[in-house]
């Protein structure tokens, strides 16, 4: 296969370019580098600005994700169609619609989590992004019927949070807003999860969470797609670097340091970096950290895995099997963050498909085994309604749920700069020409208003954006179901997708689309078929 897979150098992640429209393909430096350049690209640019190039920008505006392309991905699997039958409903053409597919479904050991499509977000913590647009996040993933998971230093990273003379939050503001703005407009569908990293758990946020919100769903992080490392985010202030390596956070350059601090007081350098430790892992805390949740009053209790090689990921299965994890999310490399370092989100880790097709063997050989298989949810890259069927279907039966991370996040920071427009009678030309009110642009107003009356007016447009597009996955999902004549969502299997290629049917396990059913056929082909009787 001729690909070039990787994108060095220059991108608009980075905001760096070439100055030549040929540049080599490895290194991606120019063909011809010029003494005279100013430096545009990600070497040039890295010579005065350094560190800042690392990362995606404008930081606390963006999100990233992965350029790289994979020689396999999710493109290399074809959906199959099928004229004959149906399953999950009787094959009448008159029951048989695509309306009537049931995109429902629960998550968990004990305790259920009903969903009414198997879709979450993923960890939304503490980038300014996150925390800028979580009104629509969390209060259209409540309207919607979805999961939404709080991320990773939300408490540590909260300018009025309150600490005892242990270390352990006693207020959090921001954690309480954030859950209450899922809690005041659930109505038995999704929920919300509180995620924990080293700091997490060193600041006791979860049993304050538990304790005093009322959260009952905790999730453990041991890593993400984006990247091996641990959370990071960006400060503006000396004031606030202090802060937060106070609280117990790595903080780079070091701002107790005179001559950090005096470069910075001169504006040699804007901005501190935060960062989270990593974790280690290892069978006897792992099970120690489960039981302590749930004695401490956790329901459901997750854990949240990244693209690490396979020997991890076989720990994670067998780890949450022994110790009877809820939902384990396994997050491949090609996704995105709300920060990462720009090269190491294209250049580490496992790719989705193949984290999840090694899954599925783990999985599988488990269950025949007779252990205890927690549910599993599968992440990185994913956006529409095909991704969701393709990822369900590969992963059958043990992929539960797809979590989507920056195509969640990005109706509700549409809708809310769209509110914003409105609000500034600053519509752009390409949304007024739907016109001139929350009615006429989105489309799911009425259902909406219908359902909540005058608490309407109450949801930010962010979130009534959020639940749109859910409703258009839900639509999109329910066709591509029907046609597979599959009309409930446990009904979907590996057999309702086809390999296009030799080399994604080698890493997926998927048939070959021209073997695929090859056998079937020959049977129907060349057997006996009933007798066709021929009228005069």
């Amino acid at each position: 296969m001729n690909i070039n897979p990787g994108q060095p150098n220059a991108s608009s992640a980075t905001q760096t370019r070439n100055r030549v429209s040929d540049p080599a393909p490895y290194s991606g430096i120019c063909a011809v580098c010029l003494d005279g350049c100013p430096g545009f690209c990600e070497i040039g640019k890295s010579s005065f600005r350094g560190r800042e190039v690392v990362y995606p920008g404008p930081f606390g505006k963006v999100t990233a994700g992965a350029t790289k392309k994979y020689p396999v991905d999710y493109s290399h699997l074809n959906i199959q169609g099928t004229c004959v039958g149906a399953v999950g409903v009787e094959a009448d053409p008159d029951k048989a619609t695509f309306p009537a597919v049931n995109t429902e479904r629960e998550l968990g050991k004990d305790y259920k989590i009903k969903l009414r499509i198997p879709i979450f977000t993923g960890a939304l913590g503490s980038t300014d992004i996150a925390k800028d647009n979580w009104e629509g996040l969390a209060i259209g993933a409540a309207i919607s019927g979805i999961m939404v998971v709080i991320g990773e230093n939300v408490v540590g990273m909260d300018p009025k949070a309150e600490f005892d003379k242990k270390g352990k939050v006693t207020k959090s503001p921001e954690l309480e807003r954030r859950v209450k703005c899922f809690k005041e407009w659930y109505d038995g569908y999704g929920e919300i999860i509180l995620q924990q990293n080293v700091e997490d758990s060193r600041l006791a946020s979860a049993e304050y969470a538990i304790d005093k919100l009322g959260v009952t769903c905790i999730e453990l992080k041991w890593g993400q797609g984006a990247k091996d490392i641990g959370g990071e985010v960006k400060l503006k202030s000396l004031e606030r670097a202090f802060e937060l390596k106070k609280r117990g956070y790595i903080v780079l350059p070091d701002p107790e340091d005179p001559v950090v601090q005096k470069a910075y007081k001169a504006g040699e350098f804007k901005e501190f970096e935060r960062h989270s430790r990593l974790g280690m892992v290892d069978y006897e805390s792992f099970e120690k950290s489960v039981k302590h949740y749930r004695k401490a009053g956790a329901k459901f209790v997750s854990l949240k895995t990244g693209a690490y090689r396979i020997t991890d990921l076989a720990r994670a299965i067998r780890f949450a099997s022994d110790a009877g994890i809820d939902l384990v999310t396994i997050d491949g490399a090609g996704g995105g963050t709300g920060m990462s370092p720009w090269r190491m989100m294209n250049e580490w880790g496992i790719p989705t498909i193949y984290l999840q097709s090694i899954a599925y063997r783990f999985a599988k050989q488990l269950a025949e085994k007779g252990k205890y298989v927690p549910d599993l949810a599968i992440a990185g890259g994913f956006s529409l309604e095909d991704h969701i069927f393709k990822a369900l279907a590969l992963g059958a039966p043990y992929f539960k749920a797809v979590c989507m991370g920056r195509a969640l996040m990005i109706p509700a920071f549409v809708g809310k700069n769209i509110q914003k427009w409105y609000e500034d009678g600053k519509l752009p030309a390409d949304i007024a020409k739907y016109g001139n009110s929350v009615e006429e642009i989105f489309i799911t107003s009425e259902v909406l208003k219908n359902k909540y009356g005058k608490a309407f007016k109450k949801l930010p447009w962010g979130a009534i954006a959020m639940y749109t597009f859910v409703d258009r996955l839900t639509l999109g999902l329910k066709q591509l179901m029907a046609g597979a004549r599959k009309f409930s969502i446990e009904y979907l299997d590996r057999n309702d997708i086809v390999s296009l290629t030799k080399e994604a049917s080698e890493v997926t396990g998927i048939p070959y689309v021209m073997e695929a059913d090859m056998e079937e056929a020959e049977k129907i082909l060349y057997g006996k078929l009933p007798e066709i009787r021929v009228l005069n």
